[in-house]
Order: structure tokens, then sequence, then C-alpha cells
């Protein structure tokens, strides 16, 4: 031992005192030789799956000094990083991986989009072609490879790989769409319209295909169609920007302005930053007489692109309406220096110095104006007539049109196991989270429902414990909380060293341990409460929280729960079901067996759960909505609605979403 320590240790006046100061020293500096490297990897896979990346990344270092020789450390430890979007030091760490076991089909996945991101795209298809030598019907990796070659325009290479993806599976249509792609790259429109036409024979209801076929439409001037077209993407994907913007032009062409700043309007809820919708929403707003608003769009315009001269031009006429001349004269003028010959900016400018009684410098800019017309014999230019223009162009006589992206290829999104957090994949069904015990109050914005556990006041009064906050909302901790969190862990071991152990301490290491995602230790620890104290119902109800985390961190987000997985999850239904035999009034429990139902995909019980949390609490808004989907994947849609619409009202807007995709289906 370091001789400071050694010096510390003799201070200590007592065996019990030194050995409490041993196992504090050894969980605060464990060495190599210590550490259990399994569990320390089970603890940052834990962490990981629940998005605490930095805690992730400490445990996967310490396997990584103690085993330098395992690669699965090094890739658990770039995938943390990707979710950190550190990129290079994730492709650094699968490289280090990929050089200790070159056989990992999902570490060169991984390495693909990091390299991806990095622009690296030579090497991210040597990549995809190295998964594909291995797993050659990996699917993501032949979507991501013919993305790579789109990048590189080796467009012959792409349409290769997508014969391949067809030969191997005929029957789905996004195959045909990314075809359909290469055709357009390749300005051959009428053969991407025969694969896009095939793509809807296999899937009615593909979005992408949809949006190419509008997209099409528009070029060829058919507004009302790619409007028809574009609503059928929507339907399928209503939180697509881009569709929403491509249906705005649609409408604008159409003359129904309302329409078209309904979409950007829902478009900008989406993508705050979105520039296009920001500048044509400003210049509809223009239109309709809205002009403190759409110098508010313009202004976003312009913290984007200070120099764009379109922009300022129509704040500058936009100012004059406003009353702020001023402002309108520095505007116009920055814009007549950018381009000296615009004279409408000379005849603008000149009416706006008329207003400010600066009667020769209207009569300046007259002049120059009536000398333009009298060399060119023509009169002064007028402005253009286009209604649109795309973003790229900036003729200064087009400051009244609309603005286009200036391509008109679809968006494309790589394939990724790893795209954002594991268990929040887009499904069409997804329940709200388990209610749990945390010592950290998360509150959503959005939410209007207040959770309330009235034996948490008791558990809160003892000051040896942290305070303990009942949320369905938990987020990663950083550093900071994550130490406060292993000194919490050191001092409780310290006091359940003494002479009377307590049920309590024991339930607070356990969520300490909880929040550090050690759930093999908090479930130690509850089970030891538990044998201390039986009749005690928060302690069950807290072993059902670990035991759902633990098994929803070791199924890995698989569609189908393992055997193990559904044990661990049975388990956590036994420890509820106790918590309710011993206090029947807790409402949280009775809607955690509700989420472990639907889990298990038993719907008439997880029903029943739901109903019984809301006889105890008939405002319980994430009651309503889950069992809203337990009717719903019952075929009970009049019921499902029902409930979803209760939800809503109590301040679950994402309900009405469901409501609008699913009242169709209502006979």
């Amino acid at each position: 031992m370091n001789p400071f320590y050694q010096d510390v240790a003799r201070r200590f006046s007592c065996l019990r005192c030194l050995v409490v100061f041993l196992l504090l020293l050894s969980f605060a500096f464990p060495s190599s030789a210590q550490i259990n490297t399994e569990r320390v990897m089970l603890m940052g896979r834990n962490a990981l799956f629940y998005d605490d990346y930095v805690l992730s990344i400490q445990r996967f270092s310490l396997v990584i000094n103690a085993k330098p020789y395992w690669h699965e450390p090094y890739f658990y430890r770039g995938l943390a990083k990707f979710y950190l979007e550190d990129f290079a030091g994730a492709e650094q760490d699968c490289s280090q991986s990929l050089q200790l076991n070159p056989y990992v089909a999902n570490t060169y996945q991984l390495r693909g989009l990091c390299r991806v991101h990095l622009k690296h795209f030579d090497e991210a298809i040597a990549d995809y072609r190295k998964v594909l030598s291995l797993e050659p019907k990996s699917r993501p990796s032949w979507h991501n490879l013919v993305l790579c070659y789109f990048e590189r325009k080796q467009y012959a290479e792409a349409d290769s790989a997508l014969d391949q993806m067809i030969r191997y599976w005929p029957r789905e249509a996004e195959n045909l769409t990314l075809k359909a792609q290469v055709s357009l790259a390749r300005t051959d429109t009428v053969q991407a319209l025969v694969l896009i036409d095939s793509a809807l024979v296999l899937d009615a209801f593909d979005a992408q295909a949809w949006t190419m076929r509008s997209m099409i439409s528009l070029q060829r001037g058919e507004y009302a169609q790619a409007e028809s077209e574009i609503n059928k993407a929507i339907l399928q994907r209503p939180r697509v920007a881009g569709n929403l913007i491509n249906r705005a032009l649609a409408r604008f062409h159409q003359n129904n302005l309302r329409g078209a700043m309904d979409d950007y309007d829902l478009a900008l809820e989406i993508q705050p930053n979105n520039y296009l919708a920001h500048f044509n929403r400003g210049l509809l707003r223009a239109q309709v007489g809205d002009d403190n608003r759409a110098i508010e769009d313009f202004n976003f315009v312009l913290s984007v692109e200070p120099d764009n001269m379109i922009a300022i031009y129509n704040r500058a006429l936009l100012l004059e309406q406003t009353g702020d001349l001023t402002g309108a004269i520095r505007d116009i003028s920055a814009v007549i220096d950018e381009y000296p010959e615009f004279w409408a900016g000379y005849h603008q400018r000149a009416q706006v110095r008329r207003k400010m009684g600066d009667v020769q410098g209207a009569e300046r800019d007259e002049f120059r104006i009536m000398k333009a017309r009298m060399e060119a014999k023509t009169g002064a230019r007028r402005s253009s007539a286009k209604k649109t223009r795309k973003q790229s162009q900036h003729n200064i006589d087009d400051y009244a049109s609309l603005v286009e992206a200036d391509t008109d290829e679809p968006e494309r999104e790589y394939e990724s196991a790893y795209r954002g957090r594991v268990q929040d994949r887009r499904v069409e069904l997804q329940p709200m989270p388990l209610y749990v015990l945390t010592h950290h109050r998360v509150q959503s914005p959005l939410s209007r429902y207040i959770p309330f556990l009235p034996a948490l006041e008791a558990l809160n009064s003892d000051e040896t414990i942290a305070p303990v906050y009942l949320s369905n909302q938990e987020q990663p901790l950083d550093s900071a909380a994550l130490q406060v969190h292993f000194r919490n862990v050191g001092r409780l071991t310290s006091l359940l060293a003494g002479p009377a152990p307590t049920a309590r301490l024991y339930f607070a290491r356990a969520l300490a341990c909880y929040q550090i995602r050690d759930f093999e230790a908090a479930v130690s620890d509850l089970q030891r409460a538990i044998a201390m104290e039986p009749d005690e119902a928060l302690w069950h109800f807290v072993l059902a929280q670990v035991l759902c985390r633990q098994h929803e961190a070791a199924n890995d987000g698989a569609d189908v729960l393992s055997v193990n997985a559904q044990l661990g999850f049975r388990r956590a239904l036994d420890a509820l079901l106790r918590a309710t035999e011993l206090d029947p009034k807790l409402t949280y429990a009775w809607y955690d067996m509700g989420n472990v139902h639907m889990v298990l995909h038993e719907y008439p019980e997880a029903r029943r759960a739901y109903s019984q949390a809301l006889n105890l609490d008939p405002r319980f808004p994430d009651a309503y909505y889950n069992r809203g989907l337990a009717y719903l994947l019952e075929g009970q849609y009049q019921y499902g609605l029902s409930d979803l619409s209760q939800a809503g009202e109590y301040g679950i807007y994402g309900a009405y979403n469901l409501i609008k995709r699913y009242s169709k289906l209502v006979k």
C-alpha cells in the first residue's frame, strides 16, 4: 500500500474502522487485479443500453486496462463514443478491436458508420465489403454500401449492388425505390417511374416511394397530383420535414397560401432550424400582411446566411411597412452596394427617403433610375415572374420567389442498429415508460401530470438516504453526478458494516447501485431488505423496477424476448403482485404491472392492470395511453381510440397522431 494510505490507516483507532477504510479505498481505486472484469463489462453494457455513455466508457476502460487483449470492450467503448458523436475516437476503438479479432461483422459495420460520418466513403465501402464477405445477406450493409456508392457518384456499382439485393429480397419495395434513385441520378425519369410504381405494387404504403413520385410530379408542374402523393407519404411518416416543405410548395403553386403556411409551421416544429421553411414562410407571411412575424423569419435566415442579399431586401420591405425606416434604408443600401444596377432597390430607397423627409436623397435615387432608362432605352429591369427559385440561385430580381432545395433527390438514411437508443427505435405502438424510483427528478416540460407516492415522504425524511423521486423519465448522468453516486455507495457500505444494518440502508444502497447500473448488486441488496422486512411494499416495487431494467438491457433491444428475459420479467411480475397484495392502493405498481404484461404481449392482463391503476387515479394519463395501445393491439379500435383521446386531453399529445392514423380502422 502507498505510504500515505498506510499513515492514514494507522490513525484509525479500531479494527472495524480499518476494515471500512479499506473497503472504501478498494471501491474508489480498483486495480486491474481487483475488478471482476465480466461484471464490469455487464455494468458497462447496462449503462450503454440506458444512454449513460460517460459511465459506460469508464467501465469499458477499466476492462481494457485489466484485459487489453479482449476485443469486446474496445467495440463497446467505440459504440459509446459513436453515440457521443466522437466518430474519430469510435473509429480508432473499432480498429483496435479488429486488430484483436478481425472476424466480427458488427465491428466492421460500426466502423463503416463512423467513416460515413467522417466522409471517408472509400474506407466505409471497404468495411461494408468486409461485412458482406462474412455475412453475405447482411441487408443493412448492402443498403449502406449502396448509399456510399451514391456519395462517390459510382452509379454503376450502386446499380449492381441493388441488383444483388433484389435477388436476395425480391419482395422488398425499398430495393426498388433505391434503384429508382439511381435512375434519377442518371436523369432517367421514365425508368425511375417504372421502378417506383413497381415498388408501390409490392407495398402501397411505402412512404419513400410516394415521396419520390411526388418530387417527379413537382418537377413536371403537376401540383395537384404532387400534393395527393405527398399526402400518402405524410400519412406514413408524419415527422419528415422535407415532405411538409414539398407539400407547401405544391399548395403554393395552387394558390393555397394558408395551407402552405400551415405546412411550414409543422415543418419548423419538427426542424426549428430549417432554412427553406423560414425563408418561404417569411415570404408568405409578408403576402398576408403578417409583417412582424415575417421579419422574425428573415432574421433567422440572416443569422444563418448574413450576406443573403435577397433576404436582406425582403426584410427591408417589411421594415418599411412596420415603420422602421432607418432599418429599411440600411438594408436597401447594403443590397444596392452589392448590386449597383438593381433599379427596384433604388426606387424603393427613394420612397423610403421621401417618407423620412430626405428629398434630395430620394431625387438622387430617382435620377439614377431615369439615367439608366435613357441609356438602356428599354426601361428599368422588371422583377422576374418566376414563382420559385433554387436555393443556390441568387438573382436579386427573384427576391419575391419561394425557394426550393437545390437537389430533387429524396433524403437517404444509412441503416444502423446503433442509430439512437436501441429501445427508442420507432415502432407504431410504444407504451409510455415504467414508473421508477430514482435520485433524479425529471419532469417532462409537456406533461401536466405530477406523480405522487405517499411512502416517499417517510423515506425522504431519513437523512441517511439521498432524496428519492418517482418518475417515468430517466436521463443519462454526467461524470459529476456519477461520482456522487459512487461516493454514496461507499458511504452506505460503511454504514452497513456497522453493528446494526437495516433494511432501509440496504434499500438505499440498492437504489445507488441502480443509478450506476450495477443491477446485480441492486437485486442482491433488495433481497436482503425484503428478507429483513418482507411486508414493506416499496422494497418489492423497486425490486421489480431493477429486474425490468436488468432484463431489458440483457435482451439488448431484440424484438423477441430470450428465455432468460422472459423469466426475469416473470420475476418482476411476481414482485409487483406482492407489492399490490401488501398495498392495494399502490397505483404505480399496478401501472408497472401493465407495462410488464405489454412486454410479454399479454394484452388483456395489461388492460386489467391499467384499469386498476385508473380506478385509483382516474386522471392518470400514462395509464389511459397504454391501455389504449393494448386495445389497439387486440383490434378493439373504438375502445383504444377513446382511451387515447383521454390521454391526449390530459397532456400526452402524441396520442393524437395515433388517433389520426388508426381512426380509419374503426368500422
